[in-house]
């Protein structure tokens, strides 16, 4: 999954972004109306976490939730504010957000809303993936190969998780990074290659047949059929 945060309370943004990513999402961080927008119409987001108090856009957080609205019906909005009159609340919902949480919160309330809104997405994916032997608990983060836990890494999990959702379907490289990585990834062009090839080892660790097929010049795939 990957979020949209805009938010320009810099310190505040810096541990979202970090509890966000050691729960396996991809996040990008936006610290003004305008580049959110910007970045929101160049992406490709699951959810958008949303400051109201923000600077680079008449109207703030308000008119930023507008615009994503009006781009896209169906993503979750998740208001997040110090102001706590109810007027704003209903403001806020009235414009489009599907929730909203007063600073200063908890980091696991957070975290606990944006994956009940992800639930709620229409035509979501259930929260336990299964094909085969092998199932994933989306919720609580596990994996399993014939009912035996296989321990993985967050950005593993991201990258599996990515691929069980788009079954029978060729997965390029691009598309995977896009989607486990955040828009700022600059590093080792073959980083896709290396996870596939960690997969690869912790879900068949008694030589079981390979879950995640290569084709080449295309990318990868997992096949339901075959699982």
């Amino acid at each position: 999954m990957k979020l949209l945060l805009v938010e320009d309370e810099a310190r505040l943004a810096s541990i979202v972004v970090r509890a966000f990513k050691e729960a396996g999402y991809a996040i990008d961080h936006s610290n003004n109306g305008q580049d959110g927008l910007t970045q929101f119409e160049l992406n490709e987001y699951d959810l958008v976490i949303l400051d109201l108090l923000l600077p680079g856009i008449a109207g703030g957080g308000f008119a930023v939730c507008r615009q994503i609205r009006i781009l896209n019906q169906h993503i979750p909005i998740l208001m997040v504010t110090a102001l706590d009159a109810p007027s704003d609340t209903v403001k806020g919902l009235d414009l489009g957000a599907d929730d909203y949480l007063v600073k200063p919160f908890h980091l696991d309330e957070l975290l606990a809303r944006v994956r009940a809104l992800l639930r709620r997405v229409p035509q979501a994916q259930p929260s336990i993936l299964q094909l085969g032997d092998l199932s994933l608990d989306t919720a609580q983060k596990l994996a399993y190969r014939a009912n035996t836990e296989i321990k993985l890494s967050a950005k593993e999990f991201a990258v599996l998780e990515y691929l069980m959702t788009h079954p029978n379907t060729v997965i390029n490289q691009t598309e995977l990074i896009e989607h486990a990585w955040d828009s700022n990834y600059n590093g080792l062009s073959n980083v896709v290659e290396t996870y596939i090839r960690y997969l690869r080892k912790k879900l068949s660790p008694n030589g079981e047949p390979n879950i995640i097929t290569t084709k080449r010049r295309f990318g990868y795939m997992i096949e339901a059929t075959d699982v």
